[in-house]
């Protein structure tokens, strides 16, 4: 039976246990690395599904450019490389000699794509130019955790090219709504979205966007960001084109990005005790069929029972039978309990003799008893959709009731040390004050609100004027 810390007095313990029993990954032999066995690699194509065809819908084309970026290239942009090198692994040899120049390992692709856009950009008529690639990342990370922050990873970033800023703003907010769509949608997440801190915000850019996600543990996540980078880069790597005067212009520059980090925000938003919660649109198997049998006769009739069940449901719905002979009903439960798979279907003797089945719902626990010929296809995609946006639902109502306000230092503390959660707050702006409650706290700005709330107020920690409505919490 899986074995896992409760949630509630070691919440890192059981974030572990679940990755482990759930079967979604493993540490690999380099520290710091994961990993991904196939049920927790098939959550990663799920979201590459949706999320491609939502990238495609913004204009966006794939394409794929190399790990390796030359030291001449990466050092063009002085903000960006500063900002990177900590993380950055650097290749010195190769092919048994020390290489003339140092090759980074991509910590990220602005570089190398912006010194590619350089030469595919030449006229106002070959903007916007808009670009995705799916690839791995590689950041050396110090202090790492399965999923959530890890030396490689996968992830998708895109860049675009724009002839005005208007037009990359435009961009830049339309991929960040792809993300808060594509959370919401499909992963039953809730977001709050909103312009980071200019301290925090992505190396070389004018602005960052971000979508946070609150974890059980009361920590926010950070989902995605999306990222106008200005005329920087343009400038850096001698991007230009002609606009319809024919005068030299620099292209406005977006780049925008989620990772494998997406799953171990569904564990940490959507987990309980008994181990993984999955959306049903993203579960690699939504509904699982476990027989229950002790004769031999009984396992015949049952067995036949769950096949011609599964043929009724037809392939529109991801089904799995689990008919090993080891494995006790008990053991079954508890298993696909942990694995998050949101429906579980049994047919029994008795269920065989009223036409029926047992249902038993993973986002509730709820069982219900249902005649065998109403599980057809509409009837549980009806239900499945139910699960969907009840997951949401509960952790809507998560994110709602750890979501607080302060004005002082005393209150800010209060929430921080108790349930953890969001805490809106009056900020003077300053990165000398933020520092100093991170300092005091553990809480950083997560996103800036509406400006609006913060006037009249004083900064609960310097007393000056409040310029801004932070959002405050402890983060991953």
């Amino acid at each position: 039976m899986p074995r896992l810390a409760d949630p509630k007095t070691d919440f890192p313990q059981w974030y572990l246990d679940v990755i482990a029993e759930a079967g979604l990954a493993e540490h690999a032999i380099v520290k710091g690395c994961i990993i991904f066995k196939p049920y927790g690699y098939a959550l990663w194509e799920a979201m590459q599904r949706d999320m491609d065809s939502r990238i495609k819908a913004l204009g966006v084309q794939n394409a794929y450019f190399p790990l390796f970026i030359p030291e001449s290239v990466m050092a063009k942009e002085q903000a960006h490389v500063k900002g990177f090198a900590p993380e950055c692994a650097v290749v010195t040899h190769g092919g048994g000699k020390e290489l003339t120049e140092k090759l980074y390992v991509r910590p990220t692709s602005e570089t190398i794509i912006y010194a590619t856009f350089a030469k595919w950009i030449q006229s106002h008529r070959d903007l916007p130019l808009k670009i995705n690639q799916w690839a791995n990342i590689v950041r050396w990370e110090m202090r790492t955790r399965p999923f959530l922050r890890t030396l490689e990873f996968l992830w998708q970033e895109g860049h675009t090219a724009h002839a005005t800023k208007a037009e990359a703003d435009e961009m830049a907010e339309a991929a960040l709504q792809m993300y808060v769509d594509f959370d919401r949608e499909f992963l039953a997440l809730p977001v709050l979205q909103g312009r980071k801190p200019d301290h925090d915000k992505f190396a070389g850019a004018l602005y960052t966007l971000t979508t946070e996600a609150l974890a059980k543990d009361g920590k926010a996540i950070q989902a995605g960001t999306s990222h106008n980078l200005g005329q920087g880069f343009s400038e850096a790597y001698d991007l230009s084109f002609l606009d319809e005067a024919g005068k030299s212009q620099r292209p406005w520059i977006t780049s925008w990005g989620v990772s494998t980090r997406l799953i171990g925000t569904v564990i940490v938003v959507h987990g309980d005790e008994k181990g993984l919660r999955l959306p049903p649109s993203l579960a690699p198997i939504q509904i699982v069929i476990v027989p229950i049998y002790k004769t031999d006769a009984e396992r015949k009739a049952v067995q036949d029972a769950c096949t011609k069940l599964k043929e009724q449901i037809g392939s529109e719905l991801r089904v799995r039978i689990d008919d090993r002979d080891e494995k006790s009903p008990g053991f079954k439960f508890n298993e696909w309990e942990v694995k998050g798979v949101p429906l579980r279907i049994e047919i029994g003797p008795k269920d065989l003799e009223k036409k029926a089945v047992m249902t038993c719902r993973r986002d509730t626990g709820a069982k219900e008893s249902l005649p065998m010929a109403t599980c057809e296809t509409f009837f549980l995609q009806t239900v499945l959709q139910n699960i969907q946006e009840s997951l949401y639902a509960q952790a809507k109502k998560y994110m709602d009731d750890h979501t607080y306000e302060a004005d002082t230092m005393k209150d800010l503390q209060k929430h921080i040390d108790g349930e953890g959660g969001f805490v809106w707050a009056p900020w003077d702006g300053t990165m000398k004050t933020a520092n100093a409650i991170k300092d005091k706290t553990k809480a950083t700005i997560r996103l800036l609100g509406d400006a609006k709330h913060a006037k009249g107020k004083k900064d609960m920690l310097s007393g000056e004027t409040a310029k801004e409505w932070a959002l405050f919490a402890k983060a991953y």
